[in-house]
């Protein structure tokens, strides 16, 4: 009798199925959403177990939203609903996240003196860089996917066809 996996035969069906693509995790974008995932679940768990208990929602909102966009971009949802502006989606989350960790890190340290209130706050000063860097990465992104839609548009076609009559002039 031979083995089933030694006849190239895919895996059968089951937890691995979830998992992402090895090239989606090896990609730039997918480590940046996998280490704000991770950073947002510690920065919430320190959270919960500090004095600055109220800061909580926001770690978890943030965790949830990454941890979205992670399977949303590793199962390609991206290119299966176009209706979705999905760069400028995820500059406007990777802004108000840094904005947000950045001031409520600055509370949690500056404010209370137990030690999970300052990890949380060191943390989310990690996370604040963490945030900056994917935004700076996504608006690149989202300049490009921008330009590309202008030059769609009627109005940039106008503009084309405007400037090939007075050259034909």
């Amino acid at each position: 009798m031979e083995d089933p996996e030694s006849e190239g035969a895919a895996p059968p069906p089951g937890l691995s199925s979830l998992l992402p693509p090895r090239e989606f995790l090896r990609s730039r974008k997918g480590q940046l959403l996998l280490a704000e995932s991770v950073l947002s679940f510690i920065i919430f768990i320190c959270y919960i177990a500090s004095l600055a208990a109220s800061f909580m929602m926001a770690p978890l909102l943030e965790f949830l939203l990454a941890l979205f966009l992670f399977f949303a971009y590793a199962s390609k949802l991206n290119e299966k609903f176009k209706g979705v502006h999905w760069p400028l989606a995820d500059f406007l989350r990777c802004v108000t996240a840094a904005i947000i960790y950045f001031a409520i890190s600055i509370a949690a340290v500056s404010k209370y003196s137990d030690g999970a209130s300052k990890a949380a706050g060191v943390f989310g000063f990690a996370a604040t860089i963490v945030f900056a860097v994917d935004f700076y990465i996504t608006f690149n992104d989202l300049v490009t996917f921008l330009k590309q839609g202008s030059s769609d548009s009627p109005e940039g076609r106008k503009a084309e066809d405007e400037d090939s009559d007075s050259d034909s002039d």
